[in-house]
């Protein structure tokens, strides 16, 4: 039998904004067709994202090719790609008349490029279509094309390329099933000879990791090149995800933030409801 879920603290308790922007977000994407990570793996910053006239879309479909315990996204066979879908991101984009697009996608192991071509293909047509536009991406870790994919998606810089680590290695068996955390840093350490590249990655606490690993982590990522960190707490999101073992208090994130800083990374996020796209748009408005 599970363990009794843990009560909710206060600090992550807040009320779900409404109002005209969220309302405008939610009817283009639902009008347009398109799927955002916000409601696939049902992110606590929604509300808050979409009133803000913000979301953060999901290409390659809304069907992974992994089963991470962390995630809530549906496993399974994806459909094949969809050729409108730079297109209706780019109507999107006009519309919400966005000035900075995060992008990121399922994990698509059946594709010979892992997806790549179409991350490209997304950017160049928004590009084409609002050229002011300012991209991140947050990609898999293209487990098994990293080089031809890093290559592929020359076509289409600049933006901050963001891969996630997720967690701390010992615990990548139960939470990031499929995923190396060797071939994570790689990917970054990779990504970050592009050129103009900043690299980004971020880490959910409260999983059972320790402050010793955590620390590692966050050397091993400077270590391989990151410049940006997002550091968050662990939410379950659906029943059928891994339980919360801990709730990091606001303060230990403050903690985090201050040792990020001084590891060596030029820019950190980091607070109980941080996630990789939580107000990313302001990272390149400084």
């Amino acid at each position: 039998m599970s363990p009794p879920a843990r009560k909710l603290p206060p600090w992550l308790k807040r009320p779900w904004p409404a109002g005209h922007s969220f309302q405008h977000t939610s009817e283009t994407l639902q009008s347009l067709h398109l799927e955002t990570i916000c409601t696939n793996a049902n992110c606590p910053n929604r509300g808050e994202c979409w009133g803000r006239g913000t979301a953060t879309v999901l290409i390659l479909g809304n069907v992974c090719t992994r089963n991470c315990g962390f995630c809530s996204v549906a496993t399974g066979k994806p459909d094949p790609l969809d050729p409108t879908e730079p297109a209706r991101l780019a109507e999107m984009a006009r519309q919400m008349r966005l000035k900075y697009l995060v992008v990121t996608s399922v994990n698509r192991d059946d594709l010979p490029d892992g997806g790549a071509g179409h991350f490209r293909d997304c950017i160049n047509e928004v590009r084409r279509q609002c050229p002011s536009m300012q991209f991140e991406i947050l990609t898999p870790d293209f487990k098994n094309c990293r080089e031809q994919a890093l290559d592929t998606l020359k076509g289409a810089l600049p933006f901050v390329f963001a891969h996630n680590v997720e967690t701390v290695p010992s615990l990548y068996p139960v939470a990031r099933a499929g995923g190396n955390y060797e071939r994570s840093l790689q990917l970054l350490k990779m990504a970050k000879g592009l050129d103009r590249v900043q690299t980004k990655s971020s880490i959910m606490l409260g999983l059972g990791e320790s402050d010793e690993q955590v620390e590692q982590v966050l050397r091993d990522l400077h270590g391989a090149g990151c410049d940006r960190i997002t550091i968050g707490q662990y939410l379950k999101p659906s029943k059928d995800s891994l339980d919360v073992v801990e709730y990091i208090p606001p303060e230990r994130f403050a903690w985090w933030k201050d040792r990020a800083m001084k590891i060596g990374f030029s820019w950190v996020q980091s607070s109980p409801f941080a996630r990789s796209s939580y107000f990313a748009e302001l990272e390149n408005a400084r």
